[in-house]
């Protein structure tokens, strides 16, 4: 499978190393208080400069302003811009013309009634993540561990890449790929061995299993 990889929530050279190692394509670092995996700016600076060339640098951002991302942006070098809040089609594209950097939008999923706005925010970002839709007490708006019905998006094509988010394992992924058809996944508690804290190991082996399918 031609399957380009995320692995979002690193927060340590030891997890940024392995990542980049097996082969991931993206790295993702979380800029979100309520999350086990967010981290500092300066520790986030210190991680993104360690980052070899022609993998990309995703900051992950829940409904910012733009004193925080004027931050953000300003202190670690960055290759996109991940908006995973309520952000407005308008106010994703007013932070894709501000900032200069491609914006991939995530897009909760929880039944048929949500795909359109995928259509929608596909008119306004660079990329969509079709995530699973975070339950009404959850705390935070991804990176519950949760799939939703793979069936919604089955063959589906938006007029943007996109890539497939939620509750992804080494056990699952292939399955995933194959319902959907998506070119790119992203996953984080499913590489964990705790909250926040990647597994080497399971880095290789979700990466190599996608490599073997």
């Amino acid at each position: 499978m031609d399957t380009r990889v995320k692995i979002c929530g690193l927060k340590t050279p030891e997890a940024v190393a392995a990542a980049v190692d097996a082969g991931a394509q993206y790295l993702g670092f979380v800029f979100f208080p309520k999350s086990p995996r967010h981290v500092e700016v300066a520790t986030a600076r210190d991680l993104a400069v360690e980052v070899p060339v022609g993998v990309a640098k995703v900051a992950l951002v829940v409904n910012p302003t733009d004193a925080e991302l004027d931050r953000i942006t300003s202190e670690v070098p960055l290759d996109m811009l991940q908006l995973h809040g309520s952000e407005s089609l308008e106010r994703v594209a007013e932070v894709r013309a501000r900032y200069g950097l491609p914006v991939m939008k995530a897009v909760g999923i929880a039944g048929p009634e949500d795909v359109a706005a995928l259509d929608a925010y596909g008119m306004v970002a660079d990329q969509l993540l079709v995530e699973t839709k975070a339950p009404k007490d959850a705390t935070r708006p991804g990176g519950n561990g949760q799939t939703f019905d793979w069936r919604l998006i089955s063959k589906r094509a938006w007029n943007r890449p996109w890539m497939l988010a939620g509750g992804l394992t080494v056990d699952n992924v292939v399955q995933a790929i194959q319902m959907t058809g998506a070119k790119q996944v992203d996953l984080s508690s499913g590489v964990e061995s705790a909250p926040g804290v990647k597994d080497a190991a399971k880095i290789r082996a979700f990466i190599e299993a996608i490599r073997a399918a």
